[in-house]
């Protein structure tokens, strides 16, 4: 069976929940850095032009997004499960809220100025001038909320959360943590680490013992680590994945097709059409340096189109 690899940087929330989700599962990986900010040319050999942080890598199978990650790390190591039995689709619902109303709500109220101060401490200003750049035109054309709103409602959904724990359950649905429990505190750890930011946390001391609950999950075992290069060089060695198409959802197999987020960093993936059914879709594409490699992503909260074709 072929090592995980997870390519990601420290800081970023949703590389933190991936993290958290080998903790939860025991497993082992691989650690690979990646910029921060654009130019990623080591990230687009593989992805094809897919920026988001983190993807998992897997031989010559590239997967995007971290609700598609969860489930293939739920399909290589069953248990303990980050859909336990009777609350799967609970768990799956308050992940995908987590995953986008929450987390838009967190980073606005985290990134004001005594946020980003204790962000980017000790980063040279140009740095963080970049990085403001780098991140508003993933963003162009997607409406975002100001930071005193993002504050407003975060009070609310803090609020909330925290009824959830008023019973004295351990994780939010229950017994057992689940994927609710790293949507819902990747965002929240994003804020606890904004200084000031976090003193929206303070009232809140039922949910900071959750999340410490959750942070010692940890982070699995991390089994080595590899530079850009090296990960290009595990991708160009194996063999993807077989994929089929199912019939009847609108595309057929050796189509070449598109596939976008539908929110944020819209930076279109283009291939051929190998895999696809209604959790997922695959695009195999051969690529210079990793040669042929099948990139996976998720059908929630992306688009799928055919590529037009000249006369």
């Amino acid at each position: 069976m072929s090592d995980l690899i997870l390519h990601h940087y420290g800081s970023s929330p949703f590389a933190e929940k991936t993290r958290l989700m080998m903790g939860l599962k025991g497993l082992a990986w691989r650690s690979v850095t990646v910029p921060m900010m654009l130019p990623k040319p080591d990230v687009v050999a593989l992805t094809g032009g897919y920026r988001r942080t983190p993807f998992l890598q897997v031989g010559a199978d590239i997967y995007c997004d971290t609700a598609l990650i969860a489930e293939v790390l739920e399909q290589r190591q069953p248990a303990p499960s980050l859909y336990p039995e009777g609350v799967g689709g609970q768990a799956r619902l308050l992940a995908q809220w987590a995953d986008t109303d929450l987390f838009w709500t967190a980073l606005p109220h985290a990134m004001q100025p005594d946020g980003i101060k204790a962000i980017f401490a000790g980063a040279p200003p140009e740095v963080i001038k970049a990085f403001a750049a780098d991140r508003r035109a993933m963003s162009e054309g997607t409406p975002r909320i100001s930071g005193p709103d993002a504050s407003a409602a975060l009070t609310h959904y803090l609020a909330w959360l925290s009824d959830l724990l008023q019973d004295g359950r351990p994780w939010l649905l229950g017994a057992q943590p689940s994927i609710a429990d790293l949507s819902v505190y990747h965002p929240l750890w994003f804020v606890s680490r904004a200084g000031a930011m976090a003193d929206i946390l303070a009232p809140h001391e039922g949910l900071k013992t959750w999340m410490s609950r959750v942070a010692a999950l940890g982070h699995g075992e991390r089994a080595g680590k590899l530079d850009g290069e090296e990960a290009i060089a595990v991708a160009r060695a194996g063999t993807p994945a077989a994929a089929s198409v199912q019939p009847g959802l609108g595309f057929t197999a050796g189509e070449r097709v598109s596939v976008t987020p539908a929110d944020y960093a819209r930076d279109a993936v283009t291939g051929v059409l190998v895999g696809l059914d209604t959790g997922r879709v695959t695009l195999a594409r051969d690529d210079e340096r990793a040669g042929r490699v099948h990139v996976h992503f998720p059908r929630i909260g992306y688009m799928l189109k055919k590529q037009e074709t000249g006369a």
